[in-house]
């Protein structure tokens, strides 16, 4: 799939969003349930009343310099600030656009193939890549295609609409791991093992609340399972994770839970039934780079894979971002040009100037960054020059030394945000080392503040009982191959922390260490507190200089806005059942055409537990893993008509070993009749309830 015919975009749910929006604004959809169809669109709410930020997806970071014009366009007509924001995550989020402008600006990208579908709420998000994917010299596979077959794969997907939380999936090209899959939910890293080309993958990572590495699930995989160990670990967070305690709900509390021996146990045993579901389905493929035996040192043909780059043996690897300079493409002539924005940033006459410029040089390839930054790709040394002069003219350039500084929007925009990143991120520099520094304007952690070299996050912390903005520290942390989770260091008032960064810089410069990863991690446990440690006390008198966050003239508050939308909007349980149950469906329907009868007929009694326990608790029961002991629930509860099929459904549905297609046949329309009277049945009791995407065709 290339990115010139990649289509991501549906425009009839376009038009039932547009409708969704009528609906709320007549007051016949209430708000929360509102907020759920809204970040489902990727349509997210701001601290300012009115607008919404529409956040685009960017599969890989991939965009054409057509789709960059759009998105300038967007920009232009229906942001009130006429700006674009690159994220962490490598999509792109345009902000203060009125709701009611929503559906015209979704419909403006579906033109060029792009939908903002899934980039918010609780299902998998953007997946991110090295912006290097396609011509890294050291990349075994252009992981683009399976980025590309993943998207399709879960996008619009039943088991994608109602997870207990968002999930997060990155793609390495190689063992250097540009990616990050050490924070992310799954990571997924190309690899050679005996000469066979597969991966490795890793699972359970995250940051903000309680950050965790992942964990190993797979030391090597053929590419032809990747797809059903995806969907493996995405149905074991499904089925698992809690639905009810927001703050525990993502995949990492479930190694927790489980212990890694137990997530992994867990995770083969769901492996087993994508595997066998997905049998016949297509797999993306790419075109990989088998090294020659012969070609490989001695230590490489002895290293079992991975541990070269577990000891740090990176020489030459990118790292996570993207290229700080000029870099020569495994592609003979041609090179990646970096362009660096400030802080994610850019206008959308930057952006509009920058595609007229690409069009004009016939290039057509722009990565996103994790770095916020952007990458153009394929550029003959001829054309380097031109695309200079021409990129000067919008006021853009390469990066240079000290800007590698990444900003989440904080308290200009987001509803959790407490500090100001963005007036203080453009206020950082990452000095002569040309540091990573990180911002955050609150402990969620959008900017990686715990994978930067330096990174911080926004909170409030009282001092002689006023309300002072702080930063929480971290250092050393690096999130591609070799590297770690930043070690915590000590909670700075804000007014402070500009300080606080060029004394540690000034530290390491002094030391000589040219890694500042390598250097944080020989200092004692101690060193930061202990070379910090006036700056985070403030006297009574020294109060007042304290009290302003960075861009204000007031003292510090915290507004109250009834929390952010990174949780996603709470759900009806028997609306999550109903997507679960047309997961199993479709896995029913595969297991057909394989001719495994005996494992179809397990997914039909699968849908009517998950429905039965569904109306049942809708009602006031209890979930029932036994369909006799369900059976005789909803004979209390439900009504006869729902009671009585159910009992029937479960009898056709019964697996045993002689079952036929015949019979699976007859159970499977039995059920799919009984799902849609429970469908009738369920949103008669709560009107607002949207099942249309969840029943069978």
């Amino acid at each position: 799939m290339s990115l010139n015919n990649r289509n991501l975009s549906d425009l009839e749910e376009i038009d039932r969003f547009e409708q969704a929006i009528t609906g709320f604004n007549a007051g016949e959809i209430d708000p929360d349930r509102f907020m759920a169809m809204r970040l489902q669109q990727g349509v997210y709410g701001q601290r300012q009343p009115g607008v919404n930020m529409l956040r685009i997806k960017v599969p890989g970071g991939r965009l054409t310099a057509v789709q960059l014009e759009v998105i300038a366009d967007l920009a232009e007509d229906f942001s009130q600030h006429k700006m674009a924001h690159l994220t962490t995550r490598q999509d792109i989020q345009v902000h203060f656009i009125p709701l009611a402008q929503v559906p015209a600006a979704l419909r403006r990208l579906a033109g060029v193939g792009l939908t903002s579908r899934e980039a918010c709420g609780n299902n998998v998000r953007n997946m991110t890549a090295c912006p290097l994917a396609g011509v890294c010299p050291k990349e075994h596979v252009d992981v683009g295609r399976h980025v590309d077959g993943a998207t399709a794969h879960f996008l619009r997907n039943p088991l994608n609409q109602q997870l207990p939380r968002k999930f997060k999936i990155s793609f390495s090209g190689c063992e250097a791991d540009c990616a990050q899959s050490l924070l992310h939910d799954l990571g997924v890293i190309a690899t050679i093992k005996d000469g066979q080309p597969g991966f490795r993958i890793r699972a359970g990572g995250g940051l903000g609340h309680k950050p965790r590495e992942a964990i190993v699930v797979e030391e090597f995989i053929p590419e032809h399972e990747l797809l059903f160990a995806m969907e493996a670990l995405l149905t074991l967070h499904n089925k698992y994770s809690d639905r009810t305690k927001r703050a525990k709900s993502r995949i990492k509390f479930l190694v927790e839970r489980f212990g890694a021996e137990g997530f992994v146990e867990k995770y083969r045993e769901e492996f087993g039934r994508t595997k066998q579901a997905l049998a016949n389905k297509p797999y993306p493929q790419g075109e990989w780079s088998l090294p020659h035996p012969q070609s490989l040192s001695q230590r490489e043909r002895e290293a079992k894979p991975f541990s070269l780059w577990e000891k740090g043996w990176d020489e030459g690897a990118p790292g996570q971002g993207a290229p700080r300079k000029l870099f020569v493409q495994k592609q003979a002539g041609l090179y990646v040009f970096p362009i660096a924005l400030s802080i994610g940033d850019v206008t959308a006459v930057q952006l509009r100037g920058l595609a007229n410029v690409l069009q004009e040089l016939g290039l057509d390839e722009v990565h996103t960054t994790q770095d916020q930054n952007l990458a153009v790709l394929n550029v003959p040394q001829k054309m380097v020059a031109a695309l200079r002069a021409g990129i000067a003219v919008h006021g853009l350039q390469e990066p240079v030394t000290g800007d590698n500084v990444v900003a989440c929007p904080g308290s200009s925009t987001c509803r959790l945000g407490l500090t100001s990143s963005t007036v203080l991120g453009p206020l950082l520099s990452g000095g002569r080392a040309d540091l990573n520094i990180r911002v955050s304007g609150c402990h969620n952690g959008c900017a990686q503040p715990e994978t930067g070299d330096i990174g911080i996050y926004g909170e409030a912390k009282r001092l002689h009982g006023k309300l002072v903005p702080h930063y929480q520290m971290y250092f050393g942390g690096k999130g591609a191959a070799g590297g770690a989770l930043a070690l915590k260091g000590p909670s700075l008032p804000a007014a402070r922390i500009r300080e606080a960064i060029a004394r540690v810089q000034q530290a390491h410069l002094a030391s000589g260490d040219e890694s500042f990863f390598v250097w944080a991690r020989k200092q004692e446990p101690d060193f930061f507190k202990a070379l910090l440690a006036d700056l985070a006390e403030v006297s009574a008198n020294e109060l007042q200089s304290v009290m302003h966050d960075f861009g204000d003239k007031t003292d510090f508050r915290v507004v109250n806005l009834g929390g952010g939308e990174c949780a996603g909007a709470s759900q009806v349980l028997i609306g999550a059942n109903f997507f679960e149950a047309a997961h199993e469906r479709e896995y029913r329907n595969a297991l057909v055409f394989q001719r495994k009868y005996v494992e179809a007929a397990q997914c039909n009694e699968s849908i009517l537990r998950l429905l039965g326990s569904g109306v049942a608790q809708l009602l006031g029961g209890k979930r029932q893993d036994d369909l006799k002991v369900l059976a005789l629930e909803l004979n209390l509860l439900a009504p006869e008509e729902i009671a009585a099929e159910f009992a029937h459904a479960a009898v056709d549905a019964a697996a045993h070993e002689e079952v036929d297609v015949e019979a699976v046949a007859a159970a499977s329309a039995r059920v799919d009749a009984w799902t849609v009277k429970v469908a009738e049945f369920a949103t008669a009791k709560d009107g607002q309830l949207d099942l249309k995407e969840a029943l069978p065709k």
